[in-house]
């Protein structure tokens, strides 16, 4: 559902020198009607834009604002402007299906808003957009776009999805491709599906597009204990990582040759289950897929190494307590014996044992209060105890 209404405007701004205020309705830019919050910053981007409102009270007034390209200053009651798009797809791999019951309502949420994958980085399957739709997005240079690809098999990407209108991935790639569109691309691998010889495929096809395809990230599927009804799933164990580590490096080598760019890249969780070390930072040619948790151990260990340089060489006298996930564990303990033997600091790190989620999931961002509440019980914490900014809420 389409809202227009203009939640916010910001002081100083050029909407509010022209007499714009919160509760407000935007009704055209230009003469062009808008249908979401894309359309209204393609048609806002010019230098001198007219304005058709409607005023709190009824009443309507039309004003032109010569802004020389400056943003005008308003918000929108609904960022999207329009009601965000949810998937359509039942993956076989879906995280979300496999949530306990009683969380927040937005937390079962599943989001496919391709609108939301260039504003907020966010990936999306392009299953629940018209061929319209695309091409409204490419005539907007909506650039980069994330995609959930999973596989370029039409018939198991079809299977994968759950989703009968699935299969036509790389046509659309190769559309956005050719209308000079750059996508950034995500793989779930899931053991004995879409890994080895689709593997391969996918990454080979996608490679084909490159430049437009700029980077893609292979991240093992996640696994908690509500998985009753689903399909079964084999979680990734040491030998299986190996599997694919050794497949993934060597296509790595084949594309630095033949593209200069490595363009794949897995997640630290393969290396860590594998048992090996992290490639170093500049192997991840500035960390395209990071927040996929593709070199966010390297990235770190980057960032730790620098800060060092800062840090005056005195005794620290006050006891620090970390929490951590059960798989960077190892890492970040290596960190805090650095920080000791340097400094003579009193660290304690707590690798906290996923229980609310249970099953196979280890990494830190997915740990929840009550873990850290019960299993720190009754230890000795210190002066001050850290957690993670990616436990916490984004912006909150």
């Amino acid at each position: 559902m389409v809202n227009k209404r203009i939640g916010y405007v910001y002081p100083g701004s050029l909407a509010e020198k022209h007499g714009i205020s919160a509760g407000d309705t935007l009704i055209s830019i230009n003469g062009h009607d808008f249908h979401d919050i894309l359309e209204y910053r393609f048609l806002i981007s010019d230098i001198s834009v007219t304005l058709e409102l409607l005023n709190s009270d009824g009443t309507s007034k039309t004003v032109t604002i010569n802004s020389d390209y400056e943003d005008v200053g308003i918000e929108f009651e609904e960022a999207l402007i329009d009601t965000a798009k949810s998937c359509t797809n039942k993956c076989v791999f879906c995280f979300i299906d496999q949530l306990p019951k009683g969380m927040r309502e937005t937390v079962y949420f599943k989001d496919d808003d391709t609108r939301l994958s260039f504003l907020q980085g966010n990936y999306v399957t392009l299953t629940n957009i018209s061929d319209e739709e695309l091409h409204r997005l490419i005539d907007m240079r909506v650039s980069p776009i994330n995609i959930s690809v999973h596989t370029t098999n039409p018939e198991l990407r079809v299977k994968m999805l759950n989703n009968r209108f699935a299969g036509n991935i790389y046509e659309r790639m190769k559309t956005l491709a050719e209308n000079n569109i750059f996508m950034n691309c995500q793989i779930v691998l899931c053991s004995d599906i879409n890994d080895k010889s689709e593997l391969e495929n996918s990454l080979n096809d996608m490679a084909a597009l490159h430049p437009y395809v700029e980077s893609v990230s292979v991240v093992p599927v996640g696994l908690t204990a509500y998985r009753d009804g689903l399909a079964e799933l084999t979680p990734f164990d040491k030998e299986k990582s190996l599997e694919v580590i050794k497949l993934v490096e060597a296509l790595q080598k084949k594309y630095l040759d033949e593209l200069g760019t490595r363009l794949v890249y897995l997640s630290d969780e393969f290396y860590v289950m594998a048992e090996l070390e992290i490639p170093d930072a500049e192997k991840y040619e500035g960390f395209p897929q990071i927040e996929n948790g593709v070199g966010l151990i390297s990235s770190m260990r980057e960032e730790f190494e620098s800060a060092l340089e800062y840090v005056p060489e005195k005794e620290y006298k006050r006891t620090v307590s970390l929490v951590t996930g059960e798989a960077a564990y190892g890492f970040i303990q290596s960190l805090a014996d650095e920080l000791k033997k340097r400094f003579n600091a009193k660290i304690n790190v707590f690798p906290i044992k996923n229980e609310f989620f249970g099953g196979k999931v280890t990494v830190t961002g997915l740990i929840c209060g009550c873990d850290i509440i019960n299993q720190l019980k009754g230890k000795n914490l210190g002066d001050v105890l850290i957690l993670p900014e990616v436990m916490l809420r984004d912006n909150d």
